[in-house]
């Protein structure tokens, strides 16, 4: 790792701090837009899921194509400019259709972050390095909903929830500017595509590659399940609030907390210890994932059943919390791998688009609807179930994973 490979890590990941602070938005106020908006918790759900991983993910994949033709810091700088404008037109909201209008647009702006931040990261990090330095820029959810958290916590009562949106709104639209004073990375492996975008040709390099490697499939078929139960996870200030006797801005302070620090160090660790399990075993990064899952869902599980009261509460909320994203830094480093070099950053994108669509998308939407016939709690179990169920295809992945690399390989060499 250069100096330069650090400086751009540490910035993009504070984008990526930026990104999930301003995604995270709807779910961290959600208590204050339902009780002035009359919002149900189903609407909100939409919101934080459908209303906005749709077009994130439908536009991400034009958007990683794009990022493999043309420059990813002005690509970059674009979107974060609409994102930014866009939080901040969420703070003029009267309603259900006007924060789904304004999600769908901040969709579409944060979909031009991570293909192309994944992509540069992939041309300035030593491959055997990409697990933590992914982990430490996939950190930037837990970071980035913590920030929310606090800054929600603190503004909220204070000046209102609109207000919260008016602020970070202006924060990345001066980020925007700044993305443009950093240096596009040379591309590594290949030269950057080029001739017209064409969607049959990007969906044909996709399809292409999951044929030729079934374990990229099964990879993604795992992190859908992942992507489910941390989808869920969005409604936890909602249910702390309404089910657990929470006050808005304890729930909020408190989530702030836990979130930074297991979200942070559980990705520090899972990306690290992916990194040592690479080098040890064929499939290692996915190995760690399983053994990761296995030890985390049941503690998850306790922290949904057990009563604030009890002493193991905030034990399990830290490992549940930690279990929420830690799994992204080595699941994207197996997609980097398993992708070939001329179209990584269409293989990130339709990751993101199977991932959001599939799972994130539903995942607060059915915990939802389960919590406005039944509780919360019983949405959330469903959903952390479902991301248990990632243990099966990421086994199989990981056992194909050195044959299918070596195909790659084979391939990119031709």
């Amino acid at each position: 790792m250069t100096p330069r490979a650090w400086a751009l890590l540490v910035f993009l990941t504070l984008l990526n701090v930026l990104n999930f602070v301003d995604r995270q938005l709807i779910a961290t106020l959600a208590p204050m837009l339902m009780a002035d908006l009359g919002l149900t918790r189903a609407q909100i759900g939409l919101l934080a899921g459908f209303s906005f991983v749709v077009f994130y993910s439908v536009a991400g994949l034009a958007l990683g194509a794009i990022a493999d033709r043309w420059s990813r810091v002005r690509l970059v700088s674009g979107g974060l400019a609409l994102w930014s404008a866009m939080t901040a037109a969420s703070g003029a909201a009267q309603g259900f259709a006007h924060l789904a209008g304004a999600r769908v647009l901040v969709g579409v702006g944060e979909a031009t972050l991570t293909p192309a931040a994944l992509s540069m990261l992939s041309d300035t990090v030593p491959p055997g390095r990409l697990g933590t330095a992914t982990s430490i820029y996939y950190a930037g959810i837990p970071l980035g909903t913590a920030l929310s958290l606090v800054v929600a916590g603190w503004m909220a009562p204070q000046y209102g929830w609109r207000a919260c949106f008016y602020v970070l709104g202006a924060v990345g639209l001066v980020a925007a500017a700044g993305m443009l004073l950093v240096s596009e990375p040379t591309r590594r492996g290949v030269r950057r595509a080029t001739g017209h975008l064409e969607t049959g040709a990007v969906l044909r390099a996709v399809t292409g590659t999951l044929r030729r490697l079934p374990a990229l499939g099964l990879t993604l078929l795992g992190g859908i399940c992942l992507a489910f139960a941390a989808g869920s996870a969005l409604l936890g200030i909602t249910w702390l609030v309404q089910e657990r006797g929470f006050e808005f801005r304890t729930a909020a302070y408190t989530a702030g907390a836990v979130s930074a620090l297991a979200g942070f160090l559980g990705n520090l660790i899972a990306g690290s210890v992916s990194d040592w399990c690479d080098r040890r075993w064929p499939g290692g990064r996915l190995w760690a994932v399983v053994a990761m899952t296995a030890a985390l869902a049941p503690l998850a599980m306790l922290f949904y059943l057990l009563p604030p009261t009890s002493r193991l509460f905030y034990v399990c909320w830290f490992f549940a919390s930690a279990f929420t994203t830690a799994w992204f830094g080595p699941l994207f480093a197996v997609v980097q791998q398993l992708s070939p070099a001329s179209a990584r950053a269409s293989l990130v994108a339709f990751t993101l688009l199977v991932l959001n669509l599939l799972g994130v998308g539903p995942g607060p939407w059915v915990a939802g609807l389960i919590g406005d016939r039944a509780t919360l709690t019983g949405g959330l179990l469903v959903g952390l179930g479902v991301g248990t169920l990632a243990i099966v295809p990421l086994s199989l992945a990981a056992r194909r994973y050195t044959a299918d690399l070596a195909r790659l390989q084979a391939h990119d060499a031709n």
